[in-house]
């Protein structure tokens, strides 16, 4: 079994590096459904302020690894149909912490690297109703992030990926080290 993670500040590229994974028939977990899902429960509609609202609360009330905690028995689950689980959108290290602690030696964590005016071009062309639109409002989502720890968590990747050029290059970066990490398994 191999848990590979994506972790980077938003519209870094990590659910793009998913879509790579999911093409190969790995099962993605993104850890922002696990909110989304929470506010549909509270009947809040799915904007940028309520879900990183909702994922403050989830954090005061239960721990800054309440989003990973709901996320690991829907890892268990697809582990035991795969071989290899992709986790979308760690925000922070105490949420590495836990997946670390849960997964072992089977865990790793990849790094997106972008930098923030392209990050903008991205998050600014989502159809998502949670996407941001300026500089200004980009910057205080980062800050937010930030709070959660997701600085430490990058600094604590296993391996960084840079997403500055084409989409081909980055496509193909995610390849090689999906393979990368799936070839460390079988050696271990």
């Amino acid at each position: 079994m191999r848990i590979i993670a994506f972790v980077g500040m938003p519209a870094s590229g990590k659910s793009e590096a998913s879509r790579v994974a999911q093409r190969r028939g790995i099962p993605v977990v993104v850890m922002g459904d696990a909110v989304r899902e929470e506010a549909k429960r509270c009947g809040l509609d799915a904007i940028d302020a309520n879900i990183g609202g909702l994922a403050d609360q989830l954090r005061a009330a239960e721990g800054m690894d309440a989003i990973a905690k709901r996320c690991v028995p829907v890892i268990r689950k697809l582990c035991g149909t795969a071989d290899t689980v992709v986790i979308d959108g760690i925000r922070g290290l105490i949420e590495v912490d836990c997946f670390r602690c849960e997964f072992g030696d089977d865990f790793m964590l990849i790094a997106i690297d972008t930098p923030i005016d392209t990050r903008l071009k991205r998050i600014s062309g989502r159809k998502r109703s949670d996407a941001v639109t300026s500089m200004d409002s980009l910057k205080a989502r980062d800050e937010r992030e930030m709070r959660w720890g997701i600085s430490e968590a990058i600094a604590s990747a296993d391996h960084v990926i840079r997403n500055t050029g084409k989409i081909g290059r980055f496509r193909r970066d995610v390849e090689f080290m999906i393979g990368k990490a799936k070839q460390s398994t079988k050696e271990r």
